[in-house]
């Protein structure tokens, strides 16, 4: 009898010992991870949708840092603690690649922005092309600042291309970022803004798309800095952006994905 229950508890201490092993080779999330973003601001609707969806699939957790490529780019460059940095113009990458401060296989393009301009829906003037910023009315127009702004340069290589860049001098006024050209607009500080599209909410503002001839192409690319601790997890976190659930959600908000 004796050897009747131990016999038993040996099988079933085996098996409790064999699916335990079995649990441990599943992968688990990635519970109490978490990885810092450093984004241009055009991505801030599509990127906290799909940090989101991230989370729900690993258990990570995504801080997010929204601003000028180029005031990031300085930040990184400088030692912030980002894990992976999601610029709106390649050449950003790139430089950070020439200083050995991001892993160079990691570098991809993850999509292509378009800006259009943004005006207060029911307003009395018509704006629907560059050139009816010269019109009167229209006292500002809000840029990004394109010194440190990709969005901003494409609306400045786009205003020069129209040739009224010049004549637009006295009306200008520069957001920091392309979030706060959009703010200028909301409250009503300019008549205009040129703003990226991913930023376009229907109801908010009213939006015409800028022919893309008028500038260089907006090729957005990211990598992870070399610095992080988890890099395994960022770069996961880049398949996931241009994979089957990040690809949908960067579409629907304007972006053109690579495949």
């Amino acid at each position: 009898m004796k050897v009747k229950i131990l016999a038993t508890l040996s099988i079933s201490l085996i098996i409790i010992f064999m699916l335990s092993a079995c649990k441990s080779g599943q992968t688990q999330p990635e519970e109490n991870v978490a990885i810092k973003v450093a984004a241009a601001s055009d991505l801030s609707l599509a990127f906290t949708e799909i940090g989101a969806l991230f989370k729900e699939e690993t258990g990570a957790t995504i801080t997010f840092s929204f601003g000028s490529t180029g005031q990031l780019a300085d930040q990184i460059e400088n030692g912030a603690p980002f894990d992976v940095f999601a610029a709106a113009n390649i050449k950003f990458i790139d430089q950070l690649k020439d200083k050995d401060i991001i892993i160079p296989e990691t570098q991809t393009t993850y999509a292509f922005g378009r800006i259009g301009i943004a005006t207060l829906p029911n307003q009395l003037t018509t704006i629907k092309t560059v050139e009816d910023l010269l019109q009167p009315e229209v006292i500002k127009v809000a840029i990004a600042n394109p010194d440190h702004a990709p969005y901003g340069l494409a609306a400045k290589q786009a205003l020069i291309e129209a040739g009224i860049w010049e004549q637009l001098q006295g009306k200008l006024v520069f957001g920091r970022n392309i979030s706060d050209t959009l703010a200028l607009i909301d409250t009503g500080n300019v008549e205009a803004s040129i703003i990226a599209l991913s930023l376009y909410q229907e109801g908010k503002v009213d939006f015409h798309l800028i022919d893309e001839n008028l500038h260089a192409p907006l090729e957005q690319s990211i990598a992870v800095v070399n610095r992080t601790n988890n890099e395994e997890l960022s770069k996961r976190f880049i398949d996931f952006i241009i994979g089957p659930i990040g690809k949908p959600i960067m579409e629907s908000y304007g972006f053109v994905v690579p495949e």
